[in-house]
């Protein structure tokens, strides 16, 4: 089947309590890496690109990566779709670039301004039949250019929440109950813990309509542990309970956005490859293994978190 935009899959989400996994992705590998794990478990995807992504390897190659897996894997729904973009420039790029999906980030704004950037979007998109996210709340932490303090992250207020997505007219909105970006979500020693109360306070302001969260990478402490052995310096690296997603994802939070887990799985398994290889100079022969950590890493967000597994 063609690229598909997230309308169906976050209906059917909604209604059969699990999520969609949102894995964001750079490369060949990562890329085959999902989808061999999606066809496999038969789970609906969307596959993820950042700015910096389109910076890094070019908005072209990219989506010819997206579309070989499109015709690889005939039989999952595969949406495309722009993570965090910063501007209607991106956007419409994106647009017009062959996304069925984009998400506008206009959370570091005031709340006016973020519902006219984000209903701008919402008409060009709409009007070239892709859907749009839009967030409401600031997630701390880093990822790509997204780098937000702990001092300037702040909650979503639920009293805002209808009118946001009224006055935009977005097809599903990220909120900021707790997560973070990066693999420093919470420090060690306290307790991680979503907040709950908000996201059940938003479900019954947006009945049935669809949130999402980022920064949900659970940092598995395997491969943490396997950099730290080979290597690397990531001490108190700590991600979001996979129980937590799990119940979020029973709820209305349709899309869970992955990202550091798999680079995470990436680098865990080249640094301790070329630690026992130190002969081996083949790309092929590091990232084969890389690849299929990634994909077992995401057969089990599949099955045991997202619980989309046999959906598509």
């Amino acid at each position: 089947m063609p690229l598909v935009t997230t309308t169906e899959m976050f209906k059917k989400a909604y209604e059969g309590g699990y999520a969609i996994g949102a894995f964001n992705v750079n490369n060949m590998e990562i890329v085959q890496g999902i989808t061999e794990a999606c066809a496999e478990t038969r789970s609906p995807v969307i596959l993820q690109v950042s700015k910096g992504a389109r910076a890094y390897a070019n908005h072209t190659y990219l989506t010819k990566l997206v579309e070989a897996a499109v015709i690889e894997n005939p039989d999952i729904p595969i949406a495309l779709h722009l993570d965090h973009g910063p501007d209607f420039e991106t956007c419409k790029s994106c647009i017009d670039g062959g996304f069925t999906s984009v998400m506008i980030d206009g959370s570091s704004l005031p709340f006016d301004e973020n519902v006219k950037l984000a209903k701008r979007v919402v008409e060009y998109a709409h009007d070239h039949g892709v859907v749009v996210e839009a967030e409401l709340g600031t997630l701390a932490g880093i990822e790509d250019e997204v780098n937000v303090s702990a001092e300037a992250s702040s909650y979503t207020r639920p009293e805002e929440v209808e009118e946001f997505v009224t006055r935009t007219g977005c097809d599903s909105l990220a909120i900021a109950i707790g997560t973070s970006h990066g693999a420093y979500k919470f420090k060690p020693g306290t307790k991680p813990q979503l907040r709950f109360d908000i996201l059940k306070e938003v479900e019954k302001r947006l009945p049935g309509f669809p949130i999402v969260l980022h920064g949900s990478s659970s940092v598995p402490q395997e491969f943490v542990e396997m950099i730290n052995a080979y290597g690397g310096a990531m001490p108190g690296a700590i991600g979001v309970p996979e129980e937590q997603l799990r119940e979020a994802a029973r709820m209305a939070v349709c899309k869970i956005n992955i990202d550091s887990d798999l680079r995470l799985a990436m680098t865990g398994t080249i640094r301790k490859y070329f630690a026992e290889h130190p002969d081996h100079f083949d790309p092929r022969q590091y990232l084969k293994p890389a690849r299929e950590n990634i994909k077992a890493m995401v057969k089990h967000k599949l099955i045991d978190v997202l619980g989309c597994n046999g959906k598509a």
